[in-house]
């Protein structure tokens, strides 16, 4: 996938400038697709080249004049049309299951540090997906379509770091039975 089909994604129903969407993109796709400020607007100038995107440029009293992007027809049409491809697994690449994986090299109190601070990131995580979910999503139920679709992608954040909590205290408790024998 490439960053232009998260951007479309964003922008179908909601144009918006280059720092709305940075926002955006930061409490949304971003956390599955990874993408700095300056990438996203290079890929911006790209889709408006293109013609997948158009911006309008809005003046403003006393700061910088901004550009709202929009989605052209073709944009949508190209969005769509990837939407219809099959997806492809992404092959796991995880640091820590390869250390893991030849963890009786090293002392456990070694693994235990790695996986705690693993428990932690994934804890932030969890944290902050349910911070979303609680202001963005407060009654699932009442959802429009467009919308039930964001929320189950967030869920399946949720569910994805709950898991890696999970594997986290499996681990630790394996590493106190070896550290106690």
């Amino acid at each position: 996938m490439s960053l232009s089909y998260a951007l479309l994604a964003l922008l179908i129903d909601c144009p918006q400038s280059g720092y709305e969407l940075n926002k955006a993109f930061d409490t949304s796709v971003g956390c599955f697709w990874k993408a700095s400020h300056q990438q996203i607007y290079r890929e911006l100038g790209k889709l408006e080249a293109s013609g997948w995107l158009e911006a309008e440029l809005i003046s403003q009293q006393g700061k910088p004049d901004k550009k709202i992007y929009r989605v052209t027809e073709s944009g949508k049409q190209a969005l769509t049309a990837w939407i219809a491809q099959p997806c492809n697994i992404t092959p796991v690449k995880e640091e820590i299951l390869v250390k893991l994986f030849a963890g009786n090299l090293v002392e456990p109190e070694v693994l235990r540090n790695h996986v705690e601070a693993h428990r932690q990131g994934y804890a932030e995580r969890l944290a902050l997906y349910r911070m979303i979910e609680a202001k963005g999503f407060p009654d699932p139920q009442k959802l429009s379509v467009e919308d039930y679709f964001r929320y189950l992608t967030l869920r399946c954040g949720i569910q994805d770091a709950t898991s890696w909590l999970a594997w986290c205290e499996e681990v630790l408790e394996y590493l106190e039975t070896i550290e106690q024998s």
